[in-house]
């Protein structure tokens, strides 16, 4: 069977380029390996973040317990039925999923893809063929799988990633967790807030290293208030396992000295590496990067016909990303005339409590480029809707080009500052100054006051600080 586009895996890349391919009037087929909506639906975005709406509610319940009659010393957790809300929640979507690929009509195989040359794709179960197809072009969209350091192994039950994570059947007493990225920093808020005690190893001098300084200090003070302890600057010598006692026992080496910690459960979060090793690239001959797929504007590999998109491609991993990747693909195979991805303006966030969420430059990265840089920073604490939330930890950040007035960059940490990230987004698409949202009048009370206070005060203006 020919098709106009086949695409390897279903998560937020590949479902969405096939959804936009199959409007465009293209016969589409998409091959999955395991479920649709991959990783992301399956094993991360999603199932994480019911997770932490639990814990969430779990945390408001015992700081508003009183109020309502309810004493902490009555509150239990039941796990299993917060991992099984989880998991009901990942079927509604997919269901909402597999009914787009249906209305669409778009095919989908399971099984795994081996790329062939001339365009074609070969599928295999259980190590058997079971068919093979061709296409005018295959879009690779296999995603990205978890980085494992094999010094010190991965039995999927005791020493585990993300998605052994997802599905433990109990609660650990002790866990370290290595890497304090955006999966390290919200499993560390999850398992804490569920009588967890959680240690966090991080190789970098701070916490959360891929963020603004100013946010990664806040982070290690918050983390450091509410117990979640913490190592920076900080790698692990060994890993040994007490048979006696079923513990591992972790040897690190900081700054000032070595320390010796004792964990059930021990989580990689170190990141993620692209899934591109058994799907048959050397075969067809396309050209790869440190792991990554190498891909020109229009996501064309060196091969003509084949394409690569999101966390495969050495762009920022992060679904949204590969959603739009997707549809610009699609579209440029189409002879669209698209709009390019500013990888500048895409928000970045982490759903833990703070939740953190950020576009742009840092303040480090606007100096090191030269710009005169206004920075100015708002604390929830002296605004009036998170003072009645009773959730004023955090602030808002600003960045500004002092020449231009260029928004450069904004940072956030604090309640529901996921939310807030869209504004600055499409402020910056806009290209929109100072003057142009301190004209743009805010609700109040509310939390999006905080971004106009913040720039107010960046430029002598505040009137709350």
């Amino acid at each position: 069977m020919h098709f106009d586009v086949i695409i390897l895996g279903s998560g937020p890349g590949g479902y969405v380029a096939s959804i936009r391919a199959a409007q465009l009037g293209m016969k589409t087929a998409v091959i999955e390996k395991e479920s649709i909506g991959g990783i992301c639906l399956n094993w991360g975005c999603i199932p994480t973040k019911s997770l932490l709406n639990s814990a969430k509610i779990l945390q408001s319940i015992k700081k508003n317990g009183e109020l309502f009659g309810i004493k902490n010393e009555d509150i239990e957790i039941n796990y299993p039925k917060i991992l099984s809300k989880s998991r009901k929640i990942v079927d509604q979507i997919k269901k909402g999923v597999s009914f787009l690929m249906k209305k669409n009509g778009i095919h989908v195989f399971y099984g795994n893809a081996q790329l062939k040359k001339r365009k074609k794709i070969e599928i295999f179960k259980n190590e058997k063929s079971v068919g093979e197809y061709s296409a005018s072009h295959i879009i690779i969209a296999t995603g990205a799988i978890p980085k494992i350091d094999p010094k010190f192994g991965h039995d999927k039950k005791k020493i585990i990633t993300y998605k052994e994570a997802l599905s433990l059947s109990s609660l650990p007493k002790k866990m370290v967790i290595i890497g304090s990225g955006s999966i390290g920093l919200e499993f560390a808020y999850f398992y804490h807030s569920m009588g967890i005690e959680v240690i966090i190893i991080e190789i970098c001098s701070k916490l959360f290293p891929s963020g603004d300084d100013d946010i990664s200090d806040y982070l290690k003070y918050t983390f450091d208030k509410i117990g979640i302890k913490n190592y920076i600057s900080s790698s692990i010598n060994k890993i040994t396992r007490n048979n006696e006692s079923n513990e591992f026992i972790v040897d690190i080496k900081t700054p000032l000295e070595n320390v010796v910690l004792k964990a059930d459960t021990i989580l990689y979060a170190m990141g993620i590496v692209p899934n591109t090793k058994y799907i048959g690239l050397d075969e067809i001959g396309i050209q790869t990067e440190k792991g990554f797929i190498v891909v020109d504007e229009n996501y064309r590999t060196n091969i003509d016909g084949y394409y690569a998109i999101g966390d495969v491609i050495n762009t920022p991993s992060l679904a949204h990303v590969a959603s739009y990747e997707a549809i610009n693909c699609v579209e440029n195979i189409k002879g669209l005339n698209c709009q390019k991805i500013d990888y500048n303006n895409v928000p970045k966030c982490v759903y833990s409590l703070p939740e953190i969420a950020s576009v742009g430059y840092t303040e480090k990265e606007s100096k090191e480029k030269g710009f005169q840089i206004k920075v100015s920073k708002f604390p929830f604490s002296a605004l009036g809707r998170a003072i009645s939330d009773e959730n004023t930890d955090g602030f808002v950040k600003v960045i500004f080009d002092d020449k231009y007035d260029e928004w450069l960059g904004c940072h956030m940490i604090g309640n529901h500052v996921t939310d807030l990230i869209s504004e600055v987004v499409v402020a910056r698409k806009l290209e929109a100054t100072s003057y142009e949202i301190l004209g743009s009048i805010h609700p109040h009370p509310s939390l999006s006051e905080s971004i106009i206070e913040s720039i107010a005060n960046a430029y002598s203006k505040a009137i709350h600080l």
